[in-house]
């Protein structure tokens, strides 16, 4: 069970992430929207600079690996022949008194969790969840009572329909993972450039899922963004088990280097056989300790070919790969690395939160701050001040994210910037008028320094350049 302080640093990083505007309540005028949330103005630029990490990573400084950014809305014979349609499922349960719906399995789970047990009831069919829950006289987490409707599942695609006239609709549906978009261009990838195997797709973008969730702030949402990749190889030529072992370390690199996140924190759990989808070899979760409990942060599984297999069946289109040199012609391998953008946001965030003395931080590294300097008048009601320092704010917001502070004591501003993980101030005062300087002040150190005007940009650039660069 999550501990006082835990749940305590959960609720500070949610009041955090709405009072200065990184994620706010969906609809909130309206009452809110379950599960759905928005990015405010700092909260979007954080979420880009994750993404535009991960895509620098592990698309652009690669020369094994291309991009793609395929349609949200796909033909729905894509998620027949990928199982989504008959197998994307979950198993739902509803308390008869209070009426809260919950997943089952994480129902079961956190019970036995709450007693100091652990259990997986990942595979188990409906009927075999609720025999559990009616055996343990399993409680309802909100009014306590032992009173549930019987098992049942529930599909997580979103439906929708596309066409003008009603009676000439067909049903579609929202994509559910990224993955099978990599799958269905397989084809038109190959005919449009001169990879070879092993090589890999990656993409960025939104995928819907209609799934019971617990909230957790944005941990698990209707609509999140995912960064997947397809790495295609030859299983005659390649061992699997050494790719698989590479992007594990590249994962794990990713986090701790270019996400800079504690170690201790992080841990790979392998699927069990009942865990494991029936067409994988290998499932890994590397899981980030949140206030709720060590939960899945990325997956990374060893596909087979069952994908390009399945499509090939299902469209009657040959997705097989001609080796060039051997004239072999298969159909490739598959290793998956799949991570939600937004669960990697909230880890950023616990992770960076400090508390030191009367001031708040959030150590993120520079290159992900959404500010990366802030700019102050030491006065805002000193004319010369206010137009150095206004000159300065304009000429590094042609290459940086900036803020504009001139409200309240400096104290207060500094404390301010530390609180949104702004790496550095940047204070106009009297001497910067004789001296052509400024005070550059460092956010973990609180170390301040004279730095020359003419030499700002490139001091702040250095400091905070892509973390990936490094």
């Amino acid at each position: 069970m999550a501990t006082t302080e835990s749940v305590s640093l959960m609720d500070k990083i949610v009041s955090l992430a709405k009072r200065r505007g990184f994620v706010f309540p969906s609809s909130e005028i309206y009452g809110g929207l379950a599960n759905s949330y928005e990015y405010g103005p700092l909260g979007v630029e954080l979420k880009k600079n994750i993404q535009d990490e991960w895509w620098n990573a592990f698309v652009r400084q690669r020369s094994d690996m291309v991009g793609l950014d395929s349609s949200i809305i796909l033909h729905p014979k894509v998620w027949e022949a990928s199982g989504h349609v008959a197998g994307f499922a979950d198993a739902m349960v509803d308390c008869k008194n209070c009426k809260t719906r919950m997943r089952a399995d994480h129902l079961i789970e956190e019970y036995f969790e709450s007693k100091g047990e652990k259990v997986s009831v990942e595979g188990k069919s409906p009927a075999e969840l609720e025999r559990l829950i009616k055996d343990n006289k399993i409680p309802c987490p909100v009014c306590s009572k032992h009173d549930w409707t019987p098992v049942r599942k529930f599909n997580l695609l979103f439906e929708t329909n596309i066409g003008i006239v009603p009676e000439a609709q067909s049903k579609v549906y929202l994509r559910g993972e990224t993955a099978q978009g990599i799958f269905v261009s397989f084809k038109n990838i190959l005919d449009s450039t001169r990879l070879s195997l092993p090589f890999g797709v990656g993409q960025l973008g939104k995928v819907f899922r209609n799934e019971i969730t617990k909230g957790n702030f944005i941990f698990r949402t209707l609509e999140f963004e995912q960064g997947e990749i397809e790495y295609f190889f030859d299983p005659a030529v390649d061992d699997w088990q050494k790719l698989f072992e590479s992007w594990k370390k590249n994962i794990w690199e990713f986090a701790t280097n270019n996400l800079n996140v504690r170690a201790e924190n992080l841990r790979w759990r392998e699927h069990s056989d009942e865990e494991r989808s029936f067409y994988s070899k290998r499932t890994e979760d590397l899981e980030y300790k949140f206030p709720f409990g060590f939960k899945e942060l990325w997956g990374l599984a060893y596909r087979t070919d069952y994908d390009l297999q399945q499509h090939t069946k299902y469209s009657g289109i040959d997705l097989s790969y001609l080796d060039p040199v051997s004239g072999r012609k298969f159909i490739p391998h598959v290793i998956e690395p799949s991570v939600g953008i937004n669960r990697l946001m909230a880890m950023v965030m616990l992770d960076s939160y400090r508390e030191e003395g009367d001031r708040v931080v959030l150590q993120l590294k520079p290159g992900l701050a959404p500010y990366k300097a802030a700019v102050f008048p030491l006065l805002a009601n000193k004319p010369q001040l206010v137009e150095v320092a206004q000159g300065i704010y304009r000429d590094l917001k042609k290459e940086m994210t900036v803020a504009w502070d001139d409200r309240g004591n400096i104290g207060k501003r500094y404390y301010a910037q530390d609180e949104i993980g702004t790496p550095y101030c940047v204070t106009v005062d009297f001497d910067s008028l004789e001296n052509k300087d400024v005070t550059v002040r460092d956010r973990d150190t609180m170390k301040q320094d004279r730095v020359p005007i003419k030499e700002l940009s490139r001091y702040i650039k250095e400091a905070v350049r892509p973390n990936s660069l490094h």
